[in-house]
């Protein structure tokens, strides 16, 4: 066994120092081992999966149905419009940081964990996972959004039993999810017990015990879902995955199968990786940068520091999105007011522009516009042999380029036009950007990954950069832009319902025991499985799935059939209050908090959107009452359940010194070796990534072009498109605040962004009172009391937030492959809602101009 802080004391604490000047410069190449095995997906999983149709639930009628409210509450909180902002950023994001900062936690404990927020001896940013550098980190390393996640974190306000007290769960749903997340930290155990209407104290032993007879009760462990948040750290990832397989389920949805599984399926069998292949410093040195399907500005703000390194280096960014948002426009960085050569600049100036060719394509139509771009660099290469395709790199690297060349000379301008929504002059400028570059990196979220064809349109992405050689190299590459702070590193910990063999083999040798090879049940097929009451424990370590999911009440009316519902969190959230027979609601510390165990002073560890692994220490002091580190619960959860078939010693040693958990993972996962010495590293280190380096890990070897088929759907004359997005006051599920600046809204979220055409054609006005209705197979979902905003959208398709929007998304609407939820593509309808037909008009009190 290698020596680690468990078998050698004298090693805990000790750091190797990585001074700036050591770390990998831009076009490095840092150490990272061997290339792993790759990612096995079923090649199409849809004729394995429950089929049973679940009847279209009443969701405007729901709120009469149950005293718990699972969809947010209808009152309109106060509509204000602005003109959208031009700029992201600069001195009001400063503000809005500070202002969120000391208002959850006070100036004192607000400030020290802005201060340990990114640093390298600090604790890592529950928001997105955007890497941190790997030099130099300034003071302030954190974005607005940032600040928001950890400023709620270290809020110093308590929910505890006594709040819990005074409010029902039907009361509670009847806050808006922004007042929810303020009630404040959670801090004791709390129950539902059968037939309860609230949650009530309970003793930390009968949680355990309570747990362990439901799991230890069930006819099959299929009979119980393991959901985890990507807000989890690798540590407890690891636990909770080996609890749920030394159970005997691989029943472990998580977060992931609703966002980037869709990246996953289509790397894995392109590269042979279901990760990104570029670093931070690529992102500095590349000549053009693809933007497709995502939103900086609010969903990963950090990365337009990068974006704007990468401009002031020369680098042309074609951003590809049915919203011009202001992340894609220009960008004010409020480091630079702390630069006197650059702050003038910055405080006057507009910023640095980021977007060089924006393509405003239409919702789904993603997959036509990147085949126009490569049938315009075919013609180049026609027209300049040898200039705009890497042939030595097709010959030498990949298989399957001639069938796509075909697939795309076989493709009408007519048809990439039609479904695109973008001229073919439109993508000639693209296309003249990309033709003579080399160095290429393509960005892109859950504008591409929830779209029906998701898979395929990544692929199609792949095929991209493939022809042009731009993978495996400085400067170029993959770059699928994750959510959560370490949604990456729960796969990579075994969070997976399709686990590989090599992986379940590695823990029976580890563990001694015997796990199931057959795949489980991801989110979707788990939302089935609880609607359908095939299951009976539903246990959440963090995450909000009510909320993040689609249909919203299919998957409150399955909370509804589970005997037992538990939930691990830092605060109250909607999905807390729709609940099983029983429910547990168990406090946890945030990564802000400092966790104390036996050994001292515990620290976890994050997987970034690049493969880095840093550690998480908290810096502040939880608040007073009874919680308990995820691990601690997972082991007590363990320890009651399994009682003498497992290695009880090992638990509790897990429990007492994190250490021993990261020295079980080095010896099961490939990459993690010397696990707790690397950890150590200021900066963490890089997990092995074949592409990276031209090791393609598929089953042949080589990178694979891939031929897919540009599928056209057909809609009604009043039929639209909608799409649900983020408020700039959101992160996931979690609502910090009504508003959403940079789309001009104020006040206000039940708002669906209309184009002004959709708008007069359907006799709507500005800030009018609608409903939507979705259709779907013939099904179709109604939400009321929604306001219509006229905004620069394409002709036909419209946006809604999430969760607000989640009703209307049908559980059965997957895109192929992944089985992700279909939110980039929900058809819908459009009227004047039925509550002011007479007046059309919404009432005044409801909206102020």
């Amino acid at each position: 066994m290698e020596e680690s802080p468990k078998s050698n004391p004298a090693k805990a604490g000790k750091s190797e120092q990585q001074k700036a000047e050591n770390a990998p410069k831009s076009g490095e190449r840092p150490d990272q081992g061997e290339a792993p095995a790759p990612d096995h997906y079923r090649p199409d999983p849809q004729g394995e999966r429950d089929q049973t149709p679940i009847p279209a639930p009443d969701v405007a009628g729901a709120k009469f149905k149950h005293p718990i409210l699972a969809q947010p509450p209808e009152a309109l909180t106060g509509l204000k419009l602005d003109a959208p902002s031009k700029v992201a950023a600069g001195v009001t994001a400063v503000i809005k940081s500070m202002e969120f900062s000391w208002s959850e936690g006070g100036v004192g404990r607000g400030t020290k964990a802005l201060l340990g927020l990114n640093q390298k001896d600090g604790f890592d940013c529950s928001s997105c996972a955007w890497p941190d550098p790997d030099h130099h980190r300034s003071v302030a390393e954190f974005c607005e959004n940032g600040a928001k996640a950890t400023a709620s974190d270290a809020d110093d306000k308590a929910a505890g039993p006594e709040f819990f007290a005074k409010h029902s769960l039907a009361e509670l749903s009847r806050m808006t999810d922004r007042d929810q997340n303020n009630t404040g930290r959670l801090t004791h155990p709390l129950i539902k017990r059968p037939g309860g209407t609230h949650y009530e104290p309970i003793e930390w032993p009968e949680v355990f015990n309570i747990i362990a007879q439901e799991l230890n009760a069930l006819e099959s462990p299929d009979e119980a879902i393991f959901y985890t948040s990507g807000k989890i750290p690798n540590e407890p990832a690891f636990l909770f995955q080996l609890f749920a397989k030394m159970l005997g389920t691989n029943n472990l949805p998580d977060c992931s199968n609703m966002c980037h599984e869709s990246s996953g399926a289509a790397l894995s069998t392109t590269v042979g990786l279901g990760k990104g292949s570029v670093t931070l410093n690529d992102i500095h040195e590349a000549e053009v940068i693809m933007i497709i399907g995502q939103n900086p500005g609010t969903n990963h703000p950090r990365m337009l520091s990068a974006l704007q390194e990468a401009k002031r280096n020369g680098a042309k960014i074609i951003s590809v999105n049915p919203l011009l948002e202001a992340g894609l426009n220009h960008f004010k960085n409020p480091q630079d007011f702390m630069n006197p050569l650059l702050a003038l600049g910055a405080l006057l100036g507009n910023g640095t522009p980021i977007t060089d060719v924006f393509l405003q394509v239409r919702v789904d139509g993603d997959m036509a516009l990147l085949r126009g771009l490569m049938k315009h660099l075919l013609a180049a290469e026609e027209l300049n042999p040898g200039q705009v395709v890497d042939h030595e790199f097709i010959a030498k690297y990949t298989e399957g380029y001639d069938a796509v060349v075909e697939n795309i000379r076989n493709t009408s301008w007519e048809d990439i036009e039609e479904l695109s929504g973008c001229s073919r002059e439109q993508l000639l400028e693209a296309a003249n950007l990309l033709a003579h570059k080399k160095k290429i990196i393509a960005c892109w979220a859950m504008g591409l990954t929830q779209q029906r064809q998701g898979v395929q349109t990544i692929q199609e992405l792949v095929n991209l950069l493939l022809m042009k050689g731009a993978i495996g190299k400085p400067g170029a590459g993959t770059c699928p832009v994750r959510g959560h702070s370490n949604v990456q590193g729960d796969r990579t910990m075994g969070v997976w319902e399709q686990p590989t063999k090599e992986f379940q083999d590695s823990l029976a040798k580890e563990f001694n025991f015997q796990p199931p090879y057959e795949h489980g049940l991801d989110t979707v097929d788990s939302i089935k499985a609880m609607y359908h009451g095939r299951s009976k424990v539903f246990f959440s370590l963090g995450g909000n799935l009510l909320a993040a999911g689609p249909d919203t009440e299919v998957i409150a009316e399955g909370m509804r059939k589970q005997r037992l519902t538990v939930f691990v969190g830092t605060k109250l959230n909607r999905g807390h209050l729709t609940t099983g027979e029983t429910s547990l609601l168990l406090p946890t510390f945030a990564h802000v908090d400092i966790d104390m165990q036996k050994s001292g002073h515990q620290m976890t560890s994050c997987e970034n959107s690049m493969g880095v692994v840093s550690q998480n220490k908290g810096i502040l002091v939880p608040l007073a009452g009874q919680m308990m580190s995820e691990v601690a619960i997972l082991c007590g959860v363990a320890i009651a359940t399994f009682g003498g078939k497992i290695n009880i010693d090992d638990w509790v040693a897990m429990t007492e010194n994190y250490d021993v958990i990261r020295d079980h993972i080095s010896r099961v996962i490939p990459g993690f070796e010397n696990f707790n010495e690397k950890l150590r590293r200021p900066g963490g280190f890089y997990l092995p990534n074949g592409p990276r380096d031209r090791k393609f890990t598929t089953k042949n070897g080589k990178a694979n072009f891939t031929k897919t088929e540009l599928e056209k759907y057909h809609l009604e004359p009043d039929q639209l498109v909608l799409m649900t997005v983020r408020s700039h006051d959101q992160f996931n599920t979690t609502i910090y605040d009504y508003n959403d600046r940079y789309r001009g809204i104020h006040g206000e979220r039940r708002v669906l962004f209309m184009n002004e055409q959709d708008m007069a054609d359907r006799g709507l006005e500005a800030k009018q009172l609608i409903d939507i209705t979705s259709h779907y197979k013939g099904d179709t979902r109604t939400v009321e009391k929604f306001l219509a905003i006229p905004y620069n959208i394409p002709r036909g398709n419209v946006s809604a937030y999430f969760p607000e929007a989640n009703p209307l998304v049908p559980v059965a609407s997957v895109a192929k492959v992944s089985n992700t939820p279909t939110s980039k593509y929900v058809v819908v309808t459009v009227v004047a809602s039925e509550a002011v037909k007479q007046t059309q008009k919404a009432k005044p009190e409801a909206v102020e101009a």
